[in-house]
This record gives C-alpha cells, structure tokens and sequence, in this order.
C-alpha cells in the first residue's frame, strides 16, 4: 500500500508504529509534553469545557482532520461561525463528555450533539436549524 504524500517536506514521514525505534516514539513523547507545557499546563479537557460553555457551537477535532472540515463548513453553509478546538485525540474529552466519543464532537448550546454522523443525520431531517436557532447561533 502507497503512503501519502505530508504536507511538510521538511518534516519527515513517520514510519509504521511496528518498524518505529523506541527512541524515535520517547521522543514524540517529548514534543507532545513540550507542547502541552507551552499551554500552560492545563489539560486539554479545561480548555475544551471552557469553550463548550462560551460558544453556541464548538467543533472539536484533530488538528487537518478532513472530518473536521466537512463539519466546519456545513456549518458555515447554515450561516453558523463555529468555534473549532483542536485536541490530540479523545483522550481529552474525557472530563468534558461521558462515553465513547469520536472526533470531530460537536457541540450545541452546551451539549454534546454527536459526530459528523449524528450532524448530518440531523440535518438531512431538518432538525439541525431548529437546533440552532434554539442554541442562538442563528438568528433567521
């Protein structure tokens, strides 16, 4: 199988996690602590609930996700200026959501609507607007 093309050509690819040296993992590691010190040490899951209680409508996804972007723009397509936070992984809705969730979340007026599945399953309904206008994120 064929592997992509990254988007920085001076970024090295990374190589398979089974062929990876332990050096190499120790030092993503590093960078993922360096960068989690360079928000202030707070946890991912405080900064994500922050947002949620600010914003009508947050979208919390994986930093080039094109889920992410799928859902960004049908939003933007409804009029609605989503909020989007991007996390590492899951791992950081853990203390904002209870239960399994996928990447990219979102959220409307405080709670947790679903993923890119549940957003267009409510669109496609006619439920989305609604839902929206209620959270104050439309004003039509």
């Amino acid at each position: 199988m064929y592997q992509a093309i990254p988007y920085n050509a001076s970024r090295a690819w990374p190589a398979p996690a089974a062929t990876r040296p332990a050096a190499m993992a120790a030092e993503e590691a590093a960078v993922d602590a360096a960068a989690a010190a360079a928000r202030g040490g707070r946890g991912g899951g405080e900064e994500v609930r922050r947002a949620v209680a600010e914003c009508p409508v947050v979208v919390v996804g994986r930093s080039g996700c094109c889920l992410s972007h799928v859902v960004k723009r049908l939003l933007q397509g409804l009029g609605v200026n989503p909020a989007v936070h991007e996390v590492a992984g899951e791992a950081e809705l853990a203390g904002v959501v209870d239960g399994d969730v996928s990447l990219p979340a979102v959220f409307v007026g405080g709670r947790l609507l679903g993923g890119l599945d549940r957003l267009m399953a409510v669109h496609i309904s006619g439920e989305l607007v609604p839902i929206l206008k209620e959270a104050g994120a439309l004003w039509l």
